[in-house]
C-alpha cells in the first residue's frame, strides 16, 4: 500500500513572477518533483524504470490554482495514489501553506505505463502494480495535522 507523500520547501525568488508571486509554471514543476520524491521512496524511480525497461509519463493534467504563494513562505506539496489499472496510475496533488493554514494549489495527473524503448503503451508489471497501490480509504490526505515522510528542500 501507497502512503501520503510529502515534500517541504521554501519559495525562492525564482519561483516568483513580474506579479509578485509563484508563477504558475513553477507549480507545475512541483507537481513533478514530489511525484519524482515519491516514487524514489516508493523505491521505484528512474534508475529502476531503465532496469525494467518501462516507465510512466504523465498524459493528462488537471489543476486547480486557489492562493497564491510569496517568496519565503514555507510550503508542502503532497502528493498520493488514488487509483491503478494495468495501464494507468492516478495521482493527486495539494499544496498548502501552514503559516495560515491555506490550500493553494489542486491537482492531478494520470499516468500512463510504456516501453522506454518504443514509447508504446505497456502494462504494468507486477514491480510497478505493487509499488504504485492507492492509500487506503480511511486515510484522509487533506488532514494536514500530520506530515508524512518528510523531507526538507
Amino acid at each position: 500500500m501507497s502512503t501520503v507523500f510529502d515534500l517541504e520547501m521554501t519559495v525562492q525568488a525564482e519561483h516568483i513572477d513580474s506579479l509578485g508571486h509563484v508563477n504558475n509554471v513553477v507549480y507545475m514543476q512541483w507537481i513533478q518533483e514530489v511525484a519524482t520524491a515519491h516514487i524514489e521512496a516508493l523505491g521505484l524511480g528512474l534508475k529502476e524504470y531503465l532496469e525494467l525497461k518501462h516507465a510512466m509519463v504523465a498524459i493528462e493534467h488537471h489543476v486547480q490554482y486557489r492562493k497564491a504563494a510569496f517568496e519565503g513562505e514555507k510550503i508542502i506539496l503532497r502528493t498520493w495514489l488514488n487509483d491503478l489499472n494495468a495501464l494507468y496510475s492516478f495521482r493527486q496533488y495539494v499544496f498548502y501553506r501552514p503559516q495560515d493554514q491555506s490550500i493553494l494549489f489542486t491537482g492531478s495527473t494520470k499516468w500512463a505505463c510504456i516501453e522506454i524503448a518504443t514509447g508504446r503503451p505497456k502494462r504494468m508489471s507486477p514491480t510497478f502494480t505493487q509499488a504504485y497501490q492507492p492509500i487506503a480509504a480511511d486515510i484522509n490526505p487533506l488532514d494536514f495535522t500530520h506530515i508524512h515522510l518528510k523531507a526538507e528542500d
